[in-house]
């Protein structure tokens, strides 16, 4: 798809541009222009033409006339962890100072402008006795998270997607309008908004519900690699034994020879068995038994936490890092799928990938919430994601190695899988993401896209034609 018709910006153009936001205007060459396009995925560059560092919503909405004027297409990033384009001859929108935030405690509720990140919220909402639907990475981004569904290793099994529990977003249209969404006053666009993923224009506030929540009982277990098998064997069939307050997740990890590590875990081959449990310490000590006991652990980390440490469940990577991911969605995790992910990246497999993780679904995950949404995967019972580190030398191996293991599980592979998890290349293969959302509901997008971007001006992301 073209861009809006117009006029290439000149320099002078610029110029009135960076005369008319209070945030930086840069261009390629520019002092700061690299660190404001730096990403943490360093295998996914940004190289867009021109770069406005909103620093006020007046400023979104100046960008976005001026690129539209002009014939160019948007890009948007916050913590960039999710790019999946480079942006070129583009204009990129950073939201990393937009840094307001609120909660509200007697409406259980929490307010952000789209640079924050979920770490900034976790000890603000914690003061107020209150717990967003954080993912397993809390230095991602609150709002491009939310817009692609966000999923909790400790909520989201009891209260369903982040997605489900926004009540308002502000988001300036690629008409350059800045428009108030809720679910009573724009129904469609607050529909197509959540779970969309940036397709419909650039949120600039979100206001969502927050729970009554303070502690959990989780953590991590790590068993060497060797004993895959017997922990797949177990988490199998432990799942159906226990309820929605507790989530689970298992990751075949290659980790590096870092000295941050401790030394069970430096540069080890180990099973990563996540745990994240609302009820007491007590039961959890209980329902996680069976788990323990499947082999021998080299670190057990699970106990009594505050809230503010949900990053302990996963340990996600921190640090900007060159790599490549696949991911699926799995119609069900039984023996044969179990036995079959062990040949793929189990000990005697020479699968060089640094992770492959299994997270576990279900409970409210399926459930509809009370204002509709886009959200693809309910229903859903088993999400796979998957990456390896490496340069752009690399690339060509390392894709081949992940497409070795995840089209090994092809047998069990469902159409939709989570949004947020889509790869660049899965991100920009149109048949894939119409697949992932499923024919009725990508119908729905794409008419929708062309009512409010019918130039696809927001097509540097997990990309939604417009309706022809």
């Amino acid at each position: 798809m073209s861009g809006a018709a117009g006029r290439r910006p000149s320099s002078q153009d610029v110029v009135e541009l960076r005369h008319s936001v209070t945030g930086p205007v840069l261009e390629p060459g520019a002092a700061g222009y690299e660190s404001e396009c730096a990403t943490f995925n360093l295998a996914c560059p940004l190289r867009p033409a021109v770069v406005v560092g909103a620093s006020t919503e007046r400023d979104v909405v100046t960008a976005v006339r001026f690129a539209v004027r002009h014939g160019l297409p948007v890009a948007v990033k916050s913590a960039a962890h999710q790019v999946v384009a480079p942006a070129e001859g583009g204009l990129l929108i950073t939201t990393r100072r937009l840094q307001r935030m609120s909660v509200d405690a007697q409406s259980g509720t929490v307010c952000v402008e789209a640079g924050v990140r979920w770490s900034d919220v976790l000890p603000l909402a914690a003061e107020a006795g209150l717990a967003p639907i954080v993912g397993s990475a809390p230095e991602v981004g609150v709002v491009g998270y939310t817009l692609g569904g966000g999923q909790s290793p400790l909520l989201g099994r009891r209260y369903g997607w982040a997605a489900d529990h926004v009540r308002r977003l502000n988001v300036v249209t690629a008409d350059g309008e800045l428009r108030r969404v809720t679910p009573q006053n724009d129904p469609d666009l607050y529909w197509a908004l959540l779970g969309g993923k940036g397709n419909f224009g650039v949120v600039t506030e979100m206001e969502f519900e927050a729970f009554p929540v303070s502690r959990f009982y989780g953590g991590g277990i790590y068993f060497a690699g060797e004993h895959l098998a017997q922990v797949l064997d177990a988490w199998r069939a432990w799942l159906p034994t226990v309820g929605e307050d507790m989530t689970s997740s298992v990751g075949v990890q290659r980790l590096p020879d870092l000295p941050e590590l401790p030394d069970p875990l430096r540069g080890a081959f180990v099973v990563h068995l996540r745990i994240g449990y609302l009820g007491s310490a007590a039961d959890g000590e209980r329902l996680i038994e069976p788990l323990r006991v499947s082999a021998p652990a080299l670190i057990d980390l699970v106990g009594e936490k505050p809230f503010t440490a949900i990053g302990e469940i996963h340990m996600d990577p921190v640090a900007p890092m060159p790599y490549y991911d696949r991911s699926l969605g799995l119609e069900e995790f039984s023996a044969k799928t179990a036995q079959t992910l062990v040949e793929l990246a189990g000990p005697e497999s020479g699968c060089s990938l640094v992770s492959v993780e299994i997270r576990a679904l279900g409970g409210a995950f399926d459930r509809e919430p009370e204002f509709p949404n886009s959200v693809p995967s309910r229903g859903l019972p088993y999400v796979m994601f998957g990456f390896a580190v490496g340069g752009p030398d690399q690339a060509e191996p390392l894709r081949a190695e992940l497409a070795r293991v995840f089209d090994g599980l092809a047998p069990w592979t469902a159409e939709r899988s989570l949004v947020n998890f889509l790869s660049p290349d899965e991100a920009t293969d149109t048949e894939g993401v119409r697949e992932l959302y499923g024919a009725e509901r990508y119908e729905r997008l794409a008419a929708l896209k062309k009512t409010y971007d019918p130039a696809n001006v927001f097509r540097f992301n997990y990309n939604i034609a417009p309706a022809r």
